[in-house]
């Protein structure tokens, strides 16, 4: 018997010889004040090159020093605020307090995580948590992002039903590797990436199209957002829960990817939860549930679905992720739940994001370039279109001759250049901004932005500086051809 006494002992840390001499380990700090200016030149030197150019281009080549909540600060102690929330992932805003804690704790805690043959707590807990909110749901696998999320429910779909074909909706926005590829709706993405999956498209809210595809009896599932990131889209009344019908009668199943919609973003944990009766057979969240440090996809299933896909103990690796649900990303997701639920965050949502679009929408009749303000809770898209102004429409079709989607992009960047805020268009080649806040912002912001939002749309209107940097895109667009 072994005893105390006689247990093997850890030994103190033997030092590498290939490791650092005393007194030069690794300093971030130093290093970011030494190198930090350069950000811009090791960018185009040896990652997407043509990245600084775009910023340079429009004018958003800006150096942020630091960021909390739903601002971010310049060298000169300028606040800009954020209405992107890097495009959905700052869903708490930049560097939320309890999501800082969470972190520090667990890596404080030195856990023995990733030894991929035990099971630790945090992704079981984490789990738990999100099946609270989806509770016609069983499972949950842990990847890594939002497009591995749809990865893992294309793969689950296919296996489950044994088919091989998966349909999505037209503008449709999934992720960028390849499975998620084969179901996105935009070709600019798809094109010179073929052979993808089989695939086919069909219109939001097109219920005899769905039918159609269904009855040639190949249809694994239907992947949906229920309301689509690109131009903000939002699936017709009915059309969730019909749709569902539909495919569960052909054995097929639904989707809802929730990587932007979900976790308060629209009001409601999840965006499908609008429409009563809805309940997907997958559900892939991302994005927020990172807390913005720790990237982290979450797959929720039906338990059928999930033993059917790991059926016995040789398939027990058949999908699985060499990073998925690592200490730090579960701690961050966890981190993240508590601060919805205790601080009442998604009914904070859809009380700003009426109010901001109730606001924004009451400009449509004073401004002939406004068309639309649609959305739910703190997704909303702002859409433009042709004024019936002689004048205007001049300059509107030389614009959209160059390239549509000019006209969004003139008004994004005063927004940043003179007001401080922070925007971008929701698709290539369209005139819609799309509004992704933190989910964390109040009356407050939501004055600025409509102060600035209706200062630069003046400005438009009268004929002044947004139509001169409209020139300098047009001769940018003509270049690029």
């Amino acid at each position: 018997m072994t005893t105390a006494e006689s247990a093997p002992q850890p030994s103190a840390p033997v030092p590498s010889p290939s490791g650092p001499a005393p007194g030069a380990e690794f300093d971030l700090g130093a290093l970011l004040a030494e190198r930090g200016a350069e950000r811009y030149e090791l960018h185009a030197r040896h990652l997407n090159h043509q990245l600084p150019r775009m910023l340079h281009t429009i004018g958003f080549d800006k150096v942020y020093e630091r960021a909390e909540g739903a601002y971010f600060w310049d060298a000169d102690g300028n606040d800009y605020l954020d209405m992107l929330a890097g495009f959905g992932v700052m869903g708490l805003g930049r560097h939320h307090p309890v999501v800082r804690k969470a972190l520090h704790d667990v890596l404080d805690a030195s856990l023995a995580d990733l030894t991929r043959f035990d099971c630790q707590p945090l992704p079981g807990l984490l789990a738990e948590r999100l099946l609270v909110h989806s509770p016609h749901l069983d499972r949950v696998f842990f990847g890594n992002s939002g497009t591995e999320a749809v990865e893992t429910a294309l793969k689950f779909a296919r296996y489950a039903t044994g088919r091989p074909r998966v349909l999505y909706c037209a503008h449709a926005f999934h992720g960028l590797t390849t499975g998620s590829l084969s179901v996105n709706g935009e070709s600019g993405f798809r094109d010179g990436f073929a052979p993808l999956l089989p695939d086919t498209a069909v219109p939001l809210g097109d219920l005899d199209a769905l039918a159609r595809e269904l009855r040639r009896g190949d249809v694994a599932a239907l992947i949906v957002e229920p309301i689509q990131g690109k131009g903000v889209h939002e699936a017709p009344p009915g059309y969730l829960r019909a749709a569902q019908e539909l495919l569960h009668r052909h054995k097929a199943l639904l989707i809802a990817d929730e990587v932007q919609t979900g976790l308060g973003r629209t009001g409601d944990f999840y965006a499908y939860q609008h429409e009563e009766g809805v309940e997907p057979d997958l559900v892939c969240v991302a994005k927020a549930l990172s807390g913005g440090y720790v990237p982290v996809g979450a797959t929720l299933g039906r338990d059928w679905i999930f033993k059917k896909v790991y059926s016995s103990m040789d398939r027990v690796l058949v999908h699985s992720a060499s990073f998925g649900a690592n200490a730090q990303a579960v701690a961050a997701g966890l981190a993240v739940l508590s601060v919805l639920e205790r601080e009442q965050v998604v009914a904070g949502a859809r009380a700003t994001g009426d109010l901001l679009r109730t606001r924004l929408a009451a400009l449509v009749d004073k401004y002939e370039l406004l068309a639309d303000v649609r959305g739910r809770g703190l997704m909303i898209g702002i859409e433009f279109g042709r004024p019936s102004s002689l004048r205007l429409r001049t300059r509107w079709s030389m614009l959209q001759a160059a390239r549509k989607g000019l006209f969004a992009q003139m008004v994004v960047v005063p927004l940043l250049q003179r007001h401080r805020i922070l925007t971008q268009v929701s698709g290539d080649h369209l005139e819609v901004i799309k509004l992704i806040p933190p989910l964390i912002i109040g009356e407050r912001e939501v004055d600025r932005f409509v102060a600035a939002f209706e200062s630069v749309m003046d400005d438009a209107h009268d004929g002044g500086l947004v139509w001169e940097f409209g020139r300098t895109l047009v001769k940018q667009a003509v270049v690029n051809r």
